[in-house]
């Protein structure tokens, strides 16, 4: 006797069950945190003071579409990629550290 597959069988519903467990586990998740870091960059005003991916403290000098100049210490100052920001600081953080 051969058993016939029906449209209601129970691995399609824990394959979809699975497919929605990792949409609201990992890909929702990662949306989130990708729109919050895209509206920090486009808040980014000059002085503020930042911190890069690497852990470069720097304050901001200049803003382009890509790149943004970092001031890092008097006289000294590095372009890196707007997208390498990882957190925008209080006023005044780098001037108590």
């Amino acid at each position: 006797m051969e058993q016939s597959s029906t449209f209601l069988d129970p691995t399609i519903f824990l394959l979809f069950g699975f497919m929605i467990l990792i949409y609201f586990l990992m890909i929702r998740p990662e949306n989130k945190r990708k729109k919050t870091h895209q509206e920090m960059l486009a808040s980014l005003e000059l002085g503020e003071e930042v911190v890069t991916a690497g852990g470069v403290l720097g304050k901001v000098t200049k803003i382009s579409d890509q790149f943004i100049e970092l001031s890092v210490s008097e006289g000294t100052n590095i372009k890196i990629q707007k997208t390498s920001i990882s957190t925008i600081l209080p006023k005044g953080t780098l001037s108590s550290i």
